[in-house]
């Protein structure tokens, strides 16, 4: 007979330091001669990212041994960091990758001896140099990405244009060898796409305040011998329509992912045409998402002609287009999120992809015979899996009558039952961006939550992608408006029903979820304690403080503080610290150039003297998200024993969390 335990004290073989090292997921696949490569997490490894190559056996192994750490710092989230390429000589692979620590790219023959060598120097001038989205192109002795260049000591001094670097190192020590092949003109560019016939390329550009999921341009240039890019000029997208990827495909047709109908849709310009025409509408899906990162892919043209493109409503998969008929042939397997990253080779399509009962691992598509199978960084079950949550899909109905989708995460556990007459404690999960989503996936975090017995329930509140753009427009002038409403429609929803404790509701989120998680505790008393990490909590100091990537962001999300000043005021937890009477646990990394400590800092400072518990923790090293195994735990830890402490749970084995007043 299982034995009964109240819930939150069920024992788990799911802790924290397991958690930690599943935090993260491999991404940027590429293919290199007949390998695939892809980077992944290291979090014991001081949470450096790894370049990881297959091996035509099927062996993995580090192409780069610690502390190189590939990842980029252009808008301070990165995007592609490195590129491959085989050279003829038979001298094997070579890569061009951006280290983390001082952003130069350097170039590395993994086979041929030898340390990476600097491909680009070094600026003294504010936050130096940095590249991403690389392309190599041997046959021209140059290496074409986005060079973000900062002009004085301010997140705002800043420029960011194309350019080619030469392979051969002569840029090491010389800006000036660095060729330039756009000019200025656009405050955000992504990396060139170059045509089949090498004649033209292609890329996107956006300028503030507008954030690329409003409205961005394609962009295509003429490529000559030396000089820049000439004849360039918009060919779509505009102010409100939202590209954002683009590439050839085999026959030079330009093909790019808009938004213009009210869902992110594969659109094809044929050479002459002076129009896009679209390849799979109708189908209210999504084939595309919103770019934080530079370098970012949802689709994947094939020699064939066919695209292979990652789409769907809130979940997504893996499909092949025949752009011709508009016909999707879905590949097979359990996977419900795909991320956005794809690489093809002939037949080959390798991705990321993850679902509730696995976590992110390298699959492969053979479009030559519809198999999938996984061949890097595969799930590994390091507990019995029947330990893992079932979730649900929701659709909960908030304010206005409005739609607001959520997994729910229900208490689970196969070695305890709870008693009849107990109802569980539930911690709402509120995402990051705010424009981003929960996906569907397996969650080591959220499984250490549940196997001990609290429930999660993760909201993709109006302002989410994957539901259209209508959905992702609820949000416009709205944050810290419809975010609180909805996850407090689906606390209250599951308390109402007898699904959750209405006195043991909790919420959380990092970023813009650690936002809604103080707005929430402010403007609702629907919550008995929250956990906020790395949070924006000040609204006017946050768009100086920020970087320059989201430094506009709030226009669309709040409105122009030129217009709106008040709202400013209003709306920002700092400036409600009367209202908060829920304890609460603030967790930031102390290198958050994104939302920096000082959010955090005087936050407290206005809460001080107020009587409320609460709890700080600083992290020495990290930024804008924890990425050490050791920062990992510690939160896990922390936040479980905020849990235990406000919801009246009798278990000692967690570490105890002193709450201040």
């Amino acid at each position: 007979m299982v034995p009964t335990g109240a819930y939150g004290t069920w024992p788990s073989p799911i802790d924290a330091r397991l958690a930690a090292a599943h935090d993260g997921r491999p991404e940027y696949v590429g293919v290199v001669g007949d390998e695939v490569w892809w980077t992944e997490p290291r979090p014991a490894e001081g949470g450096r990212r790894a370049l990881v190559r297959r091996h035509p056996d099927g062996t993995e192994a580090p192409v780069l041994p610690a502390p190189w750490n590939v990842r980029s710092r252009v808008v301070e989230y990165g995007g592609q960091p490195w590129a491959g390429a085989v050279r003829e000589d038979g001298a094997g692979p070579l890569v061009v990758f951006s280290h983390f620590p001082d952003q130069r790219l350097y170039v590395y023959a993994p086979d041929g001896g030898g340390d990476p060598e600097p491909l680009t120097p070094v600026s003294g001038v504010g936050h130096g140099l940095r590249w991403v989205d690389p392309v190599v192109h041997l046959d021209r002795g140059e290496v074409w990405c986005v060079l973000e260049e900062f002009t004085g000591p301010g997140s705002g001094d800043v420029r960011r244009v194309i350019a080619a670097v030469p392979l051969d190192g002569s840029a090491a020590g010389d800006r000036g060898a660095v060729r330039e092949l756009t000019d200025d003109r656009h405050r955000f560019v992504t990396g060139p796409r170059l045509s089949p016939d090498g004649r033209r390329a292609a890329w996107l550009a956006w300028d503030h305040p507008r954030m690329p999921w409003d409205g961005t341009v394609v962009m295509t240039g003429d490529v000559t011998d030396g000089g820049p890019f000439t004849g360039v000029r918009a060919v779509a997208g505009g102010t409100e329509e939202s590209v954002c990827q683009v590439d050839w495909a085999p026959d030079g047709s330009l093909l790019f992912v808009s938004d213009a109908c009210g869902w992110w849709e594969l659109r094809r310009m044929r050479p002459g045409d002076a129009e896009a025409a679209g390849l799979c509408t109708g189908r209210a899906e999504e084939f595309g998402g919103p770019l934080w990162k530079i370098g970012l892919k949802w689709f994947q043209p094939l020699a064939d002609g066919t695209i292979a493109v990652i789409h769907g409503r809130g979940a997504t998969g893996l499909g092949i287009l025949d752009p011709e008929t508009g016909e999707v042939v879905d590949a097979p397997g359990p996977w419900t999120e795909w991320a956005s990253t794809l690489a093809g080779h002939g037949s080959r399509v390798i991705g990321v992809a993850a679902s509730p009962r696995s976590g992110y691992e390298v699959v492969e598509l053979d479009t030559s015979t519809g198999r999938t199978r996984v061949i890097g960084s595969a799930h590994d079950d390091s507990v019995d899996p029947a330990y893992y949550p079932e979730p649900q899909i929701r659709t909960f109905t908030g304010p206005d009558n409005r739609e607001i989708h959520a997994h729910i995460y229900p208490p689970h556990n196969p070695d305890r039952i709870a008693p009849d007459d107990e109802l569980p404690p539930y911690v709402v999960w509120a995402h990051g961006g705010p424009t981003g989503h929960a996906p569907l996936v397996l969650d080591l975090a959220i499984a250490y939550f549940t196997s001990r017995g609290i429930g999660v329930a993760e909201v993709n509140y109006g302002g989410s992608t994957g539901y259209g753009r209508p959905y992702r427009d609820r949000l416009r002038e709205q944050w810290g408006v419809v975010d609180v409403e909805d996850c407090a429609a689906v606390a209250e929803a599951l308390a109402a029903e007898g699904t959750a404790d209405p006195d043991r509701l909790a919420i959380r989120g990092g970023s813009a979820g650690g936002w809604t998680t103080a707005a929430s505790l402010a403007a609702t008393d629907v919550y008995a304690c929250g956990t906020l990490l790395y949070p924006v909590l000040d609204l006017s100091g946050w768009a100086e403080e920020t970087h320059d990537f989201e430094s506009r962001y709030l226009e669309s999300l709040i409105g122009s503080p030129t217009d709106v000043p008040g709202r400013y005021r209003e709306r920002a937890p700092i400036s409600q610290v009367e209202r908060i009477s829920s304890p609460f646990l603030l967790l930031q990394g102390l290198d958050d150039v994104i939302c920096p400590p000082v959010q955090s800092e005087r936050f407290l400072a206005a809460m001080a003297g107020r009587g409320i518990p609460h709890a700080y923790i600083a992290f020495e090293g990290e930024g804008h998200g924890f990425r050490r195994a050791d920062s990992v735990v510690r939160a896990l830890e922390a936040e479980l024993s905020l849990y235990v402490q406000v919801f009246g749970i009798d278990r000692s084995d967690v570490p105890p969390l002193e709450l201040r007043k």
